[in-house]
């Protein structure tokens, strides 16, 4: 059996007709960039999350960076941020000329660690920049307090938590900013990059104006911006994907909690933190024969990935803001990544789940 990590052409043969019509809209009103179909995907979604408002950006990546320059962050000010992520999250805070403070990961969830957190506040602090790994939010509570006790902004990176709700509300309502990937491979994914920040109405009117080359008026450009518009025809395959969002991370998650009942013997399986639904962007489990397992399940052809194979903070690039956070670089010499792609058939899931166990029996 053939069984790819991931399944891209289903999303789109399940909303074709409505991806189809909507593509051949924005090629038939030739409207590429900007303009009133982005204005309807910002209230769109902003309504979807329920969030004050929404300002669409070209990705995810350069949807952190205008958060942090929309919240003022700049040179001399400190981010607290996870090194277990993809390199897009504390690149930003570089890039916005301030410094990236990392902070391990809780050994059960791969979140950040709120205890660490506290203890690396300064005055110089200005953000707490957490993300929602692998589908799930840390401890939304105790973030919003450690954020109100110290006068911090609270920005969510949330780019792999689209669909997750936290006690009942959804991800992209929860923080100051959130910022959204619709990568492809997301469980809402774009065909193409494209990416969002949901927040204030203050807030999103400077991400659009840091979004757009720093201008608000045609040849007014008041601070030095990016060129991070969006492409209408990707907002336009996002909404024509959205109402079936729900539908396929309950599948997802079927699949997924079927994983953990069979594997939670074998291997370090997930843990979902009280409050989270879940949204299960990958299935990540843990073992110190990873490297093993990984060719064993590739000779038996089933595609597995590592979500991170390399720590942030060990990049050369981040070599002069280094400090050790083990429990992060054990995990990603042991985490392996599952397929579960929503549209799995059941033959599928199982013969994953037998091909592990057969690795340790």
């Amino acid at each position: 059996m053939n069984i790819p990590f991931t399944n891209l052409k289903q999303q789109y043969l399940d909303c074709k007709t409505e991806i189809d019509e909507a593509i051949a809209d924005v090629f038939d009103r030739t409207s590429y960039i900007t303009g009133p179909d982005v204005t309807e995907f910002e209230q769109y979604f902003a309504n979807y999350v329920g969030a004050e408002d929404c300002a669409a950006t070209g990705s995810g990546s350069t949807a952190l960076l205008c958060a942090l320059r929309a919240a003022g962050i700049g040179p001399g000010d400190e981010v607290i941020t996870t090194p277990h992520t993809f390199v897009a999250t504390p690149e930003s805070i570089a890039m916005v000329g301030a410094t990236p403070v990392f902070c391990d990961i809780d050994y059960d969830t791969y979140e950040i660690d709120l205890d660490i957190v506290e203890k690396r506040i300064t005055e110089r602090t200005k953000a707490i920049l957490f993300v929602d790994l692998y589908g799930q939010c840390p401890n939304i509570d105790a973030i919003r307090t450690l954020c109100w006790e110290n006068d911090l902004l609270m920005i969510e990176d949330a780019a792999q938590s689209c669909g997750n709700y936290w006690h009942g509300m959804p991800v992209g309502s929860l923080s100051d900013l959130t910022c959204f990937s619709f990568n492809p491979v997301k469980n809402l994914g774009a065909m193409g990059d494209a990416g969002c920040v949901t927040g204030s109405h203050e807030l999103m009117e400077r991400v659009r104006m840091y979004r757009d080359h720093g201008r608000t008026g045609r040849y007014n450009i008041v601070e030095l911006g990016y060129n991070s518009r969006v492409d209408n025809i990707q907002t336009a395959v996002v909404m024509a994907k959205t109402p079936k969002l729900q539908e396929w991370i309950d599948l997802k998650r079927d699949i997924c909690e079927f994983y953990t009942d069979s594997l939670k013997h074998f291997v370090k399986t997930p843990v979902t933190i009280l409050g989270n639904s879940h949204s299960y962007y990958v299935y990540v489990i843990q073992t110190s024969a990873r490297n093993e397992l990984q060719q064993h399940l590739k000779d038996k052809g089933i595609g597995t990935n590592i979500h991170y194979a390399t720590p942030a903070h060990t990049q050369p690039a981040f070599s002069k803001w280094y400090r050790p956070c083990p429990v992060t670089e054990i995990a990603c010499k042991e985490i392996l990544s599952l397929p579960c792609w929503y549209s799995m058939e059941e033959n599928q899931v199982e013969y994953v789940v037998d091909s592990v166990k057969e690795f340790f029996q």
